[in-house]
């Protein structure tokens, strides 16, 4: 077994074919089939359906283990580099919409002054689909929505920010004189919501169950700005974190606090398997250090300092 196997393996389990895996790795078809075929032997195993492209379920393991490997060996080439005095190398950062709206506008420009030889990739998307990719190697880190329950993951809270209800213009909520609304009160009312299984709204299912209420939803759409989205085109209230909520809020809106309800927390999810890059680390540096600097200035948002019991 040796790497260039686990590469052709890894390609065509990202391109769907050997063609495909063959352009991605600037080779010819047959060294990718060559390499496929010479690991099978060597497992005496079948890694690839070659009537679909796709792999088999022991494929599929080979597979995670090999993005492993190459992550890790990525990494030793890193971090020599950086002994020597020189941080370079390619960092894929996944961020969930709301935080990237307002963090990668100072983040990116930061990098590119004060750490030039990195090459970084912004990933965003969910919760739900950046913490696998976390998992499987694909990602060096991400910004998502705490709590983590995987045990190959570990979590460092980064701030706390607070829930608001953003309602359109015509909406019972948007005719309301008082800017905040009591959680039972908001029960009364069909709302734009995350779906069950994300943690926005596992909390916020939670925190209804103790006050004795469900909350009712209009519509469940997997995807913060998407759901902020809807609220702003007036297709409903949502239930937002602070920041996805504009300040002020456009003529007719309403944006309401939510009282007996607490803040959601966002931090860092990086794997246990393995420890970050050194220009990882520089970039997780980097987005601790934008949220430092911009984050106190944000209604709603409350920076977590190492300190804080929050983030043991």
């Amino acid at each position: 077994m040796d790497l260039r196997q686990l590469a052709a393996l890894a390609a065509v389990a990202d391109h769907r074919s050997f063609s495909a895996a063959a352009r991605a790795l600037h080779t010819v078809q047959s060294n990718v089939s060559s390499h496929v075929a010479k690991l099978e032997r060597e497992l005496g195993v079948e890694l690839v359906d070659r009537a679909t492209g796709d792999l088999t379920d022991e494929g599929r393991l080979v597979v995670e283990r090999a993005r492993r490997v190459q992550t890790e060996v990525d990494a030793v080439v890193s971090d020599l580099a950086a002994h020597a005095g020189t941080i370079t190398g390619r960092v894929r950062l996944g961020m969930i919409g709301t935080v990237g709206a307002w963090v990668l506008p100072h983040l990116i420009p930061a990098l590119a002054t004060g750490q030039p030889g990195i090459h970084i990739v912004i990933v965003d998307a969910t919760t739900t689909s950046l913490l696998p990719q976390v998992v499987a190697g694909t990602l060096d880190a991400a910004v998502v929505n705490l709590p983590i329950t995987d045990p190959d993951l570990r979590a460092e809270p980064l701030f706390e920010e607070e829930r608001v209800v953003l309602a359109p213009p015509g909406h019972a909520l948007a005719r309301r004189k008082r800017g905040r609304i009591a959680l039972a009160e908001l029960s009364r009312h069909q709302l734009l919501l995350e779906p069950p299984g994300t943690a926005f709204r596992d909390d916020l299912d939670a925190a209804a169950d103790r006050a004795g209420i469900s909350l009712t939803a209009l519509a469940e759409v997997d995807g913060m700005r998407a759901l902020a989205a809807l609220a702003q085109e007036g297709f409903g209230a949502a239930v937002l974190p602070a920041t996805a909520a504009p300040i002020p809020p456009p003529l007719g809106w309403r944006r309401l606090e939510i009282t007996g309800l607490g803040p959601r927390t966002v931090g860092l999810a990086t794997s246990r398997r393995s420890r970050p890059s050194a220009p990882a680390r520089a970039v997780i540096d980097a987005v601790r250090h934008v949220l430092h600097t911009e984050g106190p200035g944000r209604p709603g948002v409350r920076i977590l300092d190492p300190g804080d019991p929050e983030r043991s």
